[in-house]
């Protein structure tokens, strides 16, 4: 009797003990789902996009960055140098470009006038000359002047009058003034030269490697006085913000989780202090336990991935740190959205 009643009470304690376990085992407990993943966050590869000798990194491992900071620069003298030509260059044409705007300026078309006038008297002068030499030619039968000299004298008449309809043409352009053709060929190139200064000043400021957004460095891979590439990276940075935490939830348990759903995370570095999460993702697709994730059901188990965004204002969360997750269960809706 008495082996009979230490076996009865033996039996009842392993049932209780078995009831409570169920009862209050992690993921049933109350009426909230326990699940244990890992930290996730976006990561960003930071390189230059030109190719140059690195002059001064601003940024060590570890270094919580903000948006705009500038972690990186490169040589930049090549580029300060043409970038000073090409502002002499369009101050030139920018002159050039005035000058024809204003048109002829007076003094201009009184210096051409003067020009006509000298010409007319060129030809007056070889006129004469060539009347005179001929008139000697008729009294002398031919005698006193050689063919030779009254050719001469015919070709200097001709090239002078040919001067005066050249002065007189360059006259009347002076009186109209530029073009509007050539007005618009200067202020095309004017607008050339700004485009290429526009394009050296873009290329300037990519020589300094600036942070995308908040972010902590996690690795330094350049060096000053490493060649940079765009095919080089020179940081990689750890995103402050999303930050999520990766979990698994198996069949029976995907029907009380749906987006949105409050959640608190809490890590082995901070036990007591949890962090406000909300259900973000639910995969569709079922996929075999990884490895990494520790539950309390078979590894064999098909799960869900799901996706819990937290807010760390404080920076606690490290990418791949575990992670326990408690969701309040929601009514069950059969399948996962």
């Amino acid at each position: 009797m008495k082996k009979q009643w230490i076996a009865g009470v033996a039996v009842l304690l392993a049932v209780t003990a078995g009831v409570s376990w169920f009862l209050l085992r992690p993921e049933e407990q109350h009426d909230r789902l326990k699940l244990h993943g890992n930290v996730d966050i976006r990561q960003v590869s930071l390189a230059f996009d030109g190719s140059e000798r690195i002059t001064a990194l601003y940024a060590e491992e570890g270094d919580l960055v903000q948006a705009g900071q500038v972690l990186a620069e490169l040589d930049t003298r090549t580029l300060r140098l043409e970038i000073s030509r090409s502002q002499a260059r369009i101050g030139v044409q920018e002159q050039a470009l005035l000058r024809l705007k204003n048109g002829t300026r007076p003094q201009e078309i009184e210096q051409s006038r003067a020009r006509l006038d000298a010409a007319q008297a060129q030809v007056q002068l070889a006129r004469l000359e060539s009347q005179r030499l001929r008139r000697i030619a008729a009294e002398t039968q031919g005698r006193g002047v050689s063919q030779q000299r009254l050719d001469q004298a015919s070709a200097r008449l001709q090239v002078a009058q040919a001067q005066v309809q050249e002065q007189r043409e360059a006259w009347s352009l002076a009186k109209i003034g530029p073009r509007n053709e050539d007005i618009a060929q200067a202020s095309a190139d004017l607008q050339a030269t700004k485009a290429d200064l526009e394009l050296l000043q873009h290329y300037l400021a990519r020589a300094q490697l600036k942070a995308p957004t908040q972010a902590r460095v996690r690795t330094r891979l350049l060096e000053p006085g490493d060649m940079a590439s765009p095919q080089r990276p020179v940081f990689a940075l750890a995103l402050t913000d999303p930050k999520w935490v990766r979990a698994y939830v198996n069949e029976r348990q995907l029907g009380h989780v749906r987006p949105g759903q409050v959640a608190q995370v809490f890590t082995d570095s901070f036990p007591e202090q949890s962090i406000d999460g909300k259900v973000g993702y639910i995969s569709s697709v079922a996929e075999f336990t990884p490895k990494s994730v520790e539950t309390d059901d078979l590894r064999t188990s098909l799960v869900y991935e799901i996706r819990v965004l937290v807010k760390d204002p404080d920076d606690r969360l490290r990418l791949g740190m575990p992670a326990t997750v408690y969701l309040e269960r929601s009514p069950a809706v059969g399948t996962a959205p």
